[in-house]
């Protein structure tokens, strides 16, 4: 005789290339417990899949127990909920086409969905952030790791053919330009990322001549050049509005082809948009197509960066059809 329990939780986990983050949530969206441990750790994945699974049922058993767990939601660096694979990262340890989602399915014996990192970002955002109450918007991520999107068409992500829509860090806009991961020349995200500004940081002070409180620092990030701003330093504003000014008009080329009530933007990058905000605005502006001018709106998102794809992730796992070795 079967008994019936409702399942009031469900696991999220966000995979990084550093972190792996993972916690309980609950059905309003609530973090009972959440944990880390170092991804990178694991340079084969069927060790870093057993050790997810001992983990996750560790945690489960810790807070509710592992009755009360309806299914799991994971982000993951190219991921392809379609397939419920990892696909080519390419900074990542594990190569070609890895089946997370049906891996940790067969241990755990729980429905298992997963995406990439935009997707279920924008999940999060439109069950619990400013998305909510939207029918079609873009996410976009603005990260150290690159550049990435996800569609809303008509309350529902557009995932494409194969599951690779939204790619969006990889439209060439300098076909001679600067060397991608993925194996091409000049795409967006080698200039409208965090990696991308200290890109164009190092040009500005070769090309100008420009003097710099940060020149002759060899390990130059995100954060030093947007401190050097606060400093008036020069080259370092202009790094800031020149990867404004290329984001500004891709997004406009984008917001041109989708018509979006709104581009919600995500991702490290956002934590400076003092110096970022305004020039891509006014980018933006310029170049949509005339008759969106002012009516899509450039949101940056309201959640925690570190909760973000936990909480989609989540949102996530309640979608998937429940699914369980034991029935």
């Amino acid at each position: 005789m079967s008994e019936n329990i409702v399942k009031r939780h469900v696991v999220g986990v966000d995979v990084s290339t550093d972190v792996t983050t993972y916690a309980i949530v609950d059905v309003q969206g609530g973090i009972l417990a959440k944990e880390t441990f170092c991804t990178s750790d694991y340079q084969n994945v069927n060790e870093y899949v057993a050790v997810l699974s001992d983990k996750l049922i560790m945690l489960m058993e810790q807070h509710g127990g592992y009755e009360s767990v309806r299914s799991i939601g994971m982000s993951v660096p190219s991921g392809n909920f379609i397939t419920g694979s990892m696909e080519n990262a390419p900074n990542m340890p594990w190569k070609g086409h890895v089946p997370l989602a049906a891996m940790l399915r067969d241990r755990l014996g729980l429905a298992v969905a997963l995406g990439n990192d935009a997707h279920v970002a924008a999940v999060g955002e439109k069950t619990f952030g400013a998305a909510h109450g939207l029918s079609n918007f873009i996410l976009v991520t603005i990260s150290h790791g690159g550049l990435g999107s996800c569609i809303y068409l008509d309350n529902h992500p557009h995932l494409g053919a194969e599951g690779y829509a939204g790619e969006f860090g990889h439209m060439c806009v300098d076909e001679n330009g600067r060397q991608c991961s993925c194996g091409h020349r000049g795409c967006l995200e080698e200039y409208a990322s965090a990696r991308g500004l200290v890109h164009t940081f190092r040009e500005i002070l070769k090309e100008d001549g420009r003097t710099s409180i940060l020149k002759g620092d060899d390990a130059l990030t995100l954060q030093k050049i947007a401190e050097a701003c606060e400093q008036g330093d020069e080259a370092a504003i202009e790094a800031f509005h020149r990867t404004g000014r290329v984001l500004g008009r891709a997004l406009a080329t984008y917001a041109s082809l989708v018509d979006p009530e709104s581009i919600i933007l995500t991702g490290d990058m956002t934590a400076y948009g003092k110096w970022l905000m305004d020039v891509m605005k006014e980018t933006f502006e310029a170049n949509i197509f005339q008759n969106l001018k002012g009516k899509v709106s450039l949101v940056v998102s309201p959640l925690n960066n570190n909760e973000r794809e936990i909480l989609g992730a989540s949102a996530l796992a309640w979608e998937v059809k429940e699914y369980s070795l034991f029935k």
